[in-house]
């Protein structure tokens, strides 16, 4: 490896490690798009090496695919592999996860990924995982120094999964699915640094796998405004909410929207439109039929962000009902567009906020539903919200800022292990 001082000379040259990027749902994939292009305008070149769903890159940054059976996939779900392709140890280990119930994707990518860098390691500077923990970044990080971003301890999502399962069975589902987390908190205790969003993920992560402290830098992520900002010319619709996740699971707090919806319903005039579809017959659809509340909510399905920004400026409020957000992308773009932003205080989501919006108790529909109708009903409280919260993402969540403090958390790694490698 070079000198540390002909490294900081010139621009790195950075891996960064996506299990999956899915570039139309889940944060991973915005995050591993908007740093990698933010990394590449401050002039270094990086590689992203990640897995399918691929993420959708500007222009600048390398894609590397590293294919696996896939067996997610939407268009051919749970497929059976071929034998051929069988005969590769990875893909049968990834085959038997699933065919067992779990979600073996990130240790499988791991040695996919240890294999690729392994015939490239003197390429890169700095090897940056974004939330795998894979078994595979032990060997990784021999060879060149290495670092990961947890969003938040996936522990939290396994043990409100769980609570939630409605009888043993599905309890058993649910841990033989995030049966992952032993090898994530196993490999968060060895990397020598971790990048997180926010103080409460820091603290979350700390308590829940056991790490010091110290090892941590927080870089709060960015809002792509070039993606997310007001649009001009569109009216807001008086009694239009909106909410941009319409996941099944308990975590994202979709069902006491619901229920607060069908409250307000009761005495005034509400509208509720929902971007995302909904799983069928899954429990959102369940409770929209049983609160008899179906005329009033809508469901976008997947929208281009242009449409995404319209359908914003459309709306008089943004919800974000979350139990718990590491972060919580949802507020600041919302805020980034200049709507009122209502959010529960679940995990991070105060952090992004601040005093720019409303926050409620998680889990606690009567909360949100009168938040909702004191902005539907006091016009220049919500102007008054609108104008703050678009202040808020221009002077503290650019992408820009999170870049140039994740370079300096690269450098940090870069002199730890060429440090250790001298003694």
């Amino acid at each position: 490896m070079p000198s540390n001082t002909k490294i900081e000379k010139r621009p790195l040259r950075i891996c960064l490690l996506g299990y999956r990027s899915n570039p139309h749902s889940g944060g991973q994939g915005g995050y591993i798009r908007n740093l990698s292009r933010a990394l590449v305008q401050l002039g270094h070149r990086v590689d992203v090496v990640s897995g399918p769903p691929y993420p959708e890159l500007d222009a600048g940054a390398n894609l590397v695919r590293l294919p696996s059976l896939d067996l997610y996939n939407p268009h051919n779900p749970f497929r059976l592999p071929k034998t051929e392709e069988l005969k590769d140890p990875i893909n049968l280990t990834e085959w038997m996860g699933v065919s067992t119930m779990g979600f073996p994707e990130p240790f499988t990518f791991g040695f996919r990924a240890a294999r690729h860098i392994a015939r490239r390691r003197y390429r890169y500077d700095v090897v940056h995982d974004n939330q795998s923990l894979c078994y595979g970044l032990c060997s990784i990080k021999k060879q060149v120094p290495t670092l990961a971003t947890i969003h938040h301890p996936i522990t939290v999502d396994r043990r409100i999964a769980v609570g939630s399962a409605p009888h043993l069975w599905q309890k058993l589902k649910e841990l033989r699915w995030y049966s992952f987390l032993d090898m994530q908190k196993r490999v968060a205790r060895i990397l020598p640094h971790i990048i997180t969003v926010s103080d409460c993920a820091r603290e979350d992560i700390c308590r829940e796998f056991q790490v010091d402290p110290e090892r941590f830098s927080i870089i709060p992520n960015g809002i792509n405004t070039g993606l997310f900002y007001p649009v001009e010319g569109i009216e807001r619709e008086k009694n239009r909410i909106i909410v941009t996740n319409s996941a099944d699971t308990p975590l994202k707090g979709l069902t006491y929207l619901l229920d607060a919806v069908a409250e307000i319903a009761a005495k005034r005039d509400v509208r509720l439109i929902v971007v995302g579809t909904p799983k069928k017959n899954g429990m959102v659809v369940k409770r929209i039929r049983s609160l008899g509340i179906g005329p009033l909510v809508t469901f976008t399905g997947r929208i281009s962000y242009s449409e995404f920004v319209r359908q914003y400026a459309r709306a008089a409020a943004a919800v974000i009902p979350s139990i718990y957000e590491g972060f919580g992308l949802p507020a600041g773009e919302a805020m980034a567009c200049g709507v009122p932003v209502i959010s529960t205080t679940g995990g991070a989501l105060p952090e992004v906020v601040g005093e720019a919006g409303i926050l409620v108790p998680p889990a606690d529909s009567r909360a949100l539903a009168n938040a909702i109708a004191s902005v539907l009903d006091y016009p220049e409280y919500a102007r008054r919200l609108s104008e703050a919260g678009y202040r808020r993402v221009r002077r503290h969540l650019t992408w820009q800022a999170a870049a140039e403090n994740t370079v300096a958390a690269y450098f940090k790694v870069i002199r730890q292990q060429a440090g250790q490698g001298k003694t």
